[in-house]
């Protein structure tokens, strides 16, 4: 970047961080590009695209280009905020959702969702499947089953770290990674060429974020799937997202051939493995550390007790008790009074 460049394209905090050294300077900017607008306010960007906006040359000394899939107040607000005199252009296909996307919903017990995500997965065995979960932790126990039933998966998400991410990501595009589970952070900046099959564990709670989940499918022309669980703790989502896209999603029936028997859950990985998820207070690199302090102070109290303290067995001399020790101690303090109240009578006679 120091030597010079045409274009910059960064995540804003990242952006920020190097306008903050001093290894870029927005004041000859020239060209601005938002891209994923209104997922910026979701992920709680919005701040740092601000503080970039307010030290770029005026909006009418710019050309400004903002993209959002959805077009909210808030992205409305910050377009006239900080363009000059916008022009709107909308390009909408004849409806929301792929017309090539098959979409089905099941209404599955809560109890009884992996062990259906399970029967599918091994029934259809779909070279490429995304598997959205609502949140980190219950994607963590999604993929141990998952796992534990022979399953090649890995999860997409926050807790991720980058390396992990790239080389899960680059499985997944060659074909040695057949499921992918993710969360709404990562379903907007997937951009994978032929997912067959994409599977809502957990409805998401508007219109919005469904079509994105499903958008990852069906792509180019291509026929794809997008499969739904509407348990109980989610099934009240689905009339927003049937009024969002103007249509009925059919269902399918929960039958007993879907429905695997679940083999038992691998176990969580340690932290210093490779684990990205959250760690006991007992357990990885932490732990182990604490561990390691903890038995080398005992090492060393137990040296100086050996070294300090003369035995009875080796001919020397036992420590005086506590008590015998304390006696004697206030034996001194009193006869130093005695000695202070005699001082003081002489000096009144005097």
């Amino acid at each position: 970047i120091a030597a010079g460049a045409d274009v910059l394209i960064g995540t804003p905090g990242r952006l920020i961080d190097y306008f903050k050294q001093g290894v870029y300077d927005l004041r000859r900017l020239q060209v601005t590009v938002l891209d994923e607008a209104d997922r910026m306010f979701d992920l709680g960007f919005i701040a740092d695209v601000r503080y970039l906006f307010r030290r770029m040359p005026a909006p009418a000394e710019r050309l400004s280009m903002l993209f959002s899939a959805t077009l909210s107040y808030r992205v409305t607000e910050l377009a006239f905020e900080h363009m000059d005199h916008p022009v709107h252009l909308q390009s909408q296909a004849d409806t929301v959702t792929g017309k090539r996307v098959e979409q089905l919903v099941y209404h599955p017990a809560n109890d009884e969702k992996i062990a259906l995500l399970v029967g599918l997965l091994q029934r259809v065995q779909p070279p490429r499947a995304l598997v959205f979960v609502n949140t980190k932790r219950g994607a963590e126990h999604v993929l141990r089953y998952l796992k534990g039933n022979g399953i090649n998966a890995e999860v997409l998400s926050g807790d991720v770290p980058q390396r992990q991410r790239q080389r899960s990501l680059e499985d997944f595009q060659s074909g040695k990674l057949a499921v992918v589970l993710a969360t709404d952070v990562a379903a907007r900046g997937l951009h994978i060429p032929n997912v067959t099959h994409v599977f809502n564990f957990d409805l998401p709670p508007n219109g919005e974020d469904y079509v994105h989940r499903i958008g990852r499918t069906a792509r180019a022309g291509e026929a794809g799937h997008a499969v739904s669980f509407a348990c109980e703790d989610t099934a009240f989502y689905l009339p927003d997202i049937e009024a969002y896209i103007d249509a009925k999603l059919p269902a399918a029936p929960v039958t007993s051939d879907l429905v695997a028997a679940l083999a038992p859950p691998v176990r969580r990985e340690p932290r210093n493995q490779g684990d990205w998820g959250q760690a006991g207070s007992k357990g990885g690199r932490a732990g182990d550390k604490q561990r390691r302090q903890r038995q080398a102070r005992a090492g060393a109290s137990d040296s100086q007790d050996q070294a300090g303290s003369p035995s009875t067995e080796s001919g020397g001399a036992s420590p005086p008790a506590r008590g015998d020790a304390d006696r004697g101690s206030s034996r001194r303090r009193k006869r130093r009074r005695r000695r202070r109240g005699k001082a003081s009578d002489a000096a009144d006679s005097s």
